[in-house]
């Protein structure tokens, strides 16, 4: 074991060194972000670093450790982790994730979320490592204490015992417009939205030019097939009802009562435990009783449809899907893997296993595949393997010391091209002994020259393609009746990520942004003919009790609405844009959820009460999207007062 000190020579542009007494390091840190370099981590045979944390503000902190290499000026490698506001929280961090196997640890308890971006870096080729808080709106102060570095994992040690949420799952730090005192109060509020009749027609939308499905009646573009379809009219997108009228899909996702609550080893901090491990349902038992599903369902409902919400978004409750009359996508249950992955969750798609595993995913279609309500389903959600920006999968298949299907087939692909070694040694510019060597891991062959560059992205190309084609085929084979909306990509981080768009009906994407509009294009000018889809995007803020903001930060409540219009009505006024779904219809826990999430980011707060400010836009924006997708409308020209993210 070794301490790691703070010295005032290491701290970076922006932190000032407050105080350092007894090992205890008081940090001011600038609002574009600032801290430390620790050089003791570039000579080190430790395998962990561990220190202890307060952040000294009324929000989370989001931290960054940096790994920068030789030659190159930003950081390869990154880790965010996530600190909760004003109390002690024990960090630890393994330095082996810097091979990148590893997209999302899991941290200890009272830490929040830990991500790793970028690409592998080997110890030998760091350069500088460096501690840093995130851009903020404002100087942030923590403490720092008992930094050390240890071969093996050390004890944590006791969390401090304090109480930081009440009984109802809300932060007690704080206080806040429409926080919940009593029960009575929860009780009267619930009732009230599940009885309303906002739209004035009940169990309707409230425009009169719309569908009972959502879609827009001044446009019939087709007869209709009876299932949701698409059409491109005059170089622009659309979707179809299935009685063939134009359809933009707006609603949130993770349409179910709350989720999962982090509370294990964090007891002591909390009034009481829920008993199921979710103070949203135990929010929804106070208010309705024993049937408080049903009625949680028909308020769910009446407010989605009130407020011009015409899609139930991805990894909503799948006791409703086709049971509310709100038309819903979903995705795949289970994406095919196999036991020997390449890298990440990227399978060995060119074996028979593969083949077999999609056919396998592709059956939970079946139950489904005659339901006029479901819009279409996606493959899956974000790859953890496309968070490495440019990756060849070639080269992972190289590294990979498994011997795959992939491997076969790429040492195949090269003998052909070849035919002998001192060929490839001489395009290459290596020094096999045979091809067979190619079965030795082999570390980024592709930037050993120009010409096996080339080799390793052509190669990777087709692997894309058969990851895409082969699952898509089986299902198609199974439903043929809805449409495929893509992958969801988190972003495209190389552009031969397209590759195989042609199996999909839909392309889709998550775009945490304030205007999409520069992403949509994007796909579209990758060769891309499909309409485009966002599947995730939010707005958080800080006045409404939870500590930080998500992936996109504004002023306030107000603040929020005003941005979802401003982002929906881009998407629609975009000739390939056809819809976005928000993330999520409700607020995380102040605790974090089951991976340390903790946003300010939903439609309703912890105890199912709407937020209004937000919920006002939200109908605003409904009521006129489908004149700016027409071009019969501009887009809403106001924008919201963004802060930086407060975000993991």
């Amino acid at each position: 074991m070794q301490n790691v000190r703070i010295l005032g020579e290491n701290l970076t542009d922006g932190a000032v060194l407050e105080e350092a007494a007894g090992g205890t390091y008081l940090l001011r840190l600038s609002e574009k972000g600032a801290g430390f370099c620790m050089p003791q981590l570039l000579t080190c045979e430790e395998r962990f670093l561990s220190f202890r944390a307060q952040v000294l503000e009324e929000h989370s902190l989001a931290l960054n450790l940096l790994v920068y290499v030789r030659g190159e000026e930003a950081p390869a490698f990154t880790v965010r982790m996530g600190l909760l506001p004003g109390v002690e929280t024990n960090v630890l961090l393994d330095l082996e994730w810097m091979d990148a196997h590893e997209l999302f640890p899991k941290s200890l308890p009272g830490m929040l979320k830990i991500v790793c971006h970028g690409r592998r870096v080997s110890r030998e080729e760091i350069s500088k490592i460096v501690l840093a808080s995130m851009p903020a709106f404002h100087e942030v102060r923590m403490k720092l204490w008992d930094l050390r570095l240890t071969e093996q994992m050390p004890e944590q040690p006791e969390l401090p015992d304090r109480k930081l949420i009440d009984r109802f799952g809300q932060s007690k730090w704080k206080d806040w417009p429409g926080k919940t005192k009593e029960e009575a109060e929860l009780k009267k509020a619930l009732e009230a939205q599940a009885a309303g009749t906002e739209s004035g027609r009940e169990g309707s939308y409230p425009f009169a030019d719309w569908s009972v499905y959502g879609g827009w009646k001044e446009k019939r573009l087709t007869e209709g097939t009876g299932f949701f379809s698409r059409k491109k009219e005059n170089g622009k997108w659309w979707l179809t009802d299935p009685l063939g009228y134009a359809f933009f899909s707006m609603g949130p996702d993770c349409v179910r009562p709350g989720e999962y609550c982090r509370t294990k080893g964090v007891e002591k901090w909390l009034d009481a435990a829920p008993e199921t491990e979710s103070f949203y349902t135990e929010n929804l038992y106070r208010a309705f009783g024993a049937d408080w599903f049903e009625k949680w369902k028909g308020m769910m409902e009446r407010q989605l449809k009130a407020h011009g919400m015409n899609t139930l978004g991805n990894w909503s409750d799948a006791r409703i899907l086709g049971k509310m009359s709100i038309p819903y996508v979903t995705s795949l249950p289970e994406f095919p893997a196999t036991e020997q992955m390449i890298f990440r969750d990227f399978p060995d798609v060119l074996g028979e296993e593969y083949r077999q595993q999609a056919r396998r995913c592709a059956q939970a279609l079946e139950g489904r595949r005659d339901d006029p309500l479901m819009i279409g389903y996606f493959l899956r959600n974000e790859p953890a393997w496309a968070f490495v920006d440019n990756l060849v999968l070639a080269d992972e298949v190289l590294y990979n010391p498994a011997k795959t299907a992939c491997k076969e087939a790429l040492i195949g692909f090269l003998r052909e091209r070849y035919r002998e070694i001192g060929a490839l040694n001489r395009a290459w510019s290596c020094s096999f002994a045979d091809f067979d060597d190619l079965y030795q891991p082999q570390r980024d062959v592709s930037k050993r020259s120009g010409q096996a560059e080339a080799d390793m992205k052509e190669f990777s190309r087709r692997l894309l393609r058969a990851y895409v084609e082969i699952p898509a085929r089986e299902c198609r084979n199974v439903d043929p009746n809805h449409m495929i909306l893509g992958m969801r990509w988190a972003w495209i981080s190389d552009p031969d990520l397209v590759t195989g768009w042609e199996n999909f009906d839909v392309f889709s994407i998550n775009c945490y942004a304030v205007d999409p509009t520069e992403h949509i294009q994007h796909v579209a000018d990758l060769g891309v003919d499909l309409p485009v889809m966002i599947g995730e995007f939010h707005f958080g803020a800080l006045d409404a009790g939870l500590p930080a903001t998500g992936l996109e930060g504004v002023a306030g409540q107000q603040d929020r609405g005003i941005a979802y219009r401003y982002y929906c009505e881009s998407v629609a006024a975009h000739p390939f844009g056809v819809g976005c779904h928000y993330f999520q219809c409700y607020d995380q826990f102040a605790l974090g959820r089951f991976d340390g999430e903790n946003y300010n980011i939903g439609l309703f707060d912890i105890c199912s009460r709407i937020h209004p400010e937000m919920m006002e836009k939200v109908r605003a924006c409904s009521g006129e999207v489908y004149e700016v997708a027409d071009g019969r409308k501009e887009r809403c020209g106001e924008k919201a007062a963004s802060i930086p993210m407060i975000a993991y």
